[in-house]
């Protein structure tokens, strides 16, 4: 009976075709994952195969694919359903934040973009290269590598308003603006904030392009959100002259 499950088991893995050819439609990052993954769930598949070949085979099957999947690029479920993660959309983060610090204060802090680094941890630095232009270079998740791009500041409207992109040929493009408000009881500043980092196309951009994920988006709305917290600490209260 046994030999008979594992022959016809055996005949169904025979019948499955994978594409020979086709365009890639998974990441990097994804590669990674099925090749790890799928070199482990062999191991273990085939370990078990003598005492239960059903799962076995299931599993050898399955870690079949992930190898597939992995060395090719492409992944045969994804071609199914349409699905193409090698071309990742745009980040859009938008944010709305108040601090317990006056508006000139937190706008003349903002505009040197210098200070950013100081909050924001997917920032490794910003050099101010002239009154408009600075260099921005940023942390991957994972610490992979470098992003870098020079940007120009497109608007501005002291106390109010400040918009920035980054320049032609870039790196990476990206775009940015904040709003400050004063709140209510004159004592606080509202921002709201808009950030958009825009994937390289093609096949030279593709290894930047596979570190646009929602890992690399919550980094960013966490380094806003962090700015919070940030105002009430002792380094901005000395930048902007507030400390006892």
């Amino acid at each position: 009976m046994k030999n008979k499950l594992n022959n016809q088991i055996m005949e169904h893995l025979c019948t499955l075709s994978l594409p020979t050819n086709g365009k890639e439609n998974i990441d990097q990052g994804e590669r990674i994952v099925s090749l790890l993954g799928g070199s482990w769930l062999l191991y273990k598949s085939l370990k078990k195969i003598g005492k239960h070949p059903f799962l076995g085979l299931q599993g050898v099957a399955a870690g079949g694919l992930m190898l597939y999947r992995g060395a090719t690029g492409i992944c045969p479920v994804y071609q199914q359903l349409g699905k193409d993660t090698t071309d990742p959309q745009a980040i859009n983060i938008t944010e709305d934040i108040v601090v317990n610090a006056p508006i000139d204060k937190v706008y003349a802090f903002w505009r040197e973009f210098s200070n950013l680094p100081k909050f924001m941890e997917h920032l490794k630095s910003v050099e101010e290269v002239s009154e408009k232009i600075s260099f921005w270079t940023a942390n991957t998740p994972g610490g992979l590598t470098d992003m870098n791009w020079n940007a120009e500041i497109t608007r501005e409207e002291k106390g109010s308003y400040l918009g920035w992109q980054s320049l032609e040929g870039s790196m990476i493009d990206n775009a940015g603006k904040i709003e400050f408000r004063e709140t209510l009881n004159g004592t606080g500043t509202e921002l709201h904030i808009e950030i958009d980092y825009f994937p390289p196309a093609g096949s030279v951009g593709r290894g930047i392009a596979s570190l646009f994920n929602g890992i690399f988006e919550r980094m960013i709305r966490q380094d806003i959100q962090r700015f919070k917290t940030y105002a009430e600490e002792n380094d901005f209260k000395q930048y902007a002259g507030l400390a006892l």
